[in-house]
């Protein structure tokens, strides 16, 4: 049992690790196209965050509003990338 708690623990750190780093991305591709980090720089600890985070607390439902969120966020970017102002976040399609 607890190995099975184990491996649901790092498979959450992974959902949450997956997140933040395509929050990430984003970051790096607006910061390039503005300049400023400003309006992004709390992202900046976000990955640093993740890697402390009590996984034997956290549940589905928290990784499930944790990927809503991202969800969110990036549909806030949507139509900026889709007019092709900024172009791709990614050379190469990851997945």
């Amino acid at each position: 049992m607890e190995e099975q708690s184990v491996k649901s623990q790092q498979h959450y750190r992974i959902r949450v690790q997956n997140c933040v780093l395509t929050i990430m991305d984003v970051q790096k591709t607006l910061c390039e196209r503005y300049g400023s980090r400003d309006f992004v720089s709390g992202f900046d600890k976000l990955e640093a965050e993740v890697a402390r985070l009590d996984m034997t607390r956290v549940s589905e439902g928290d990784i499930l509003l944790v990927e809503q969120a991202t969800n969110a966020l990036l549909a806030e970017f949507r139509k900026v990338f889709e007019a092709g102002k900024l172009g791709p976040v990614y050379k190469i399609v990851k997945n």
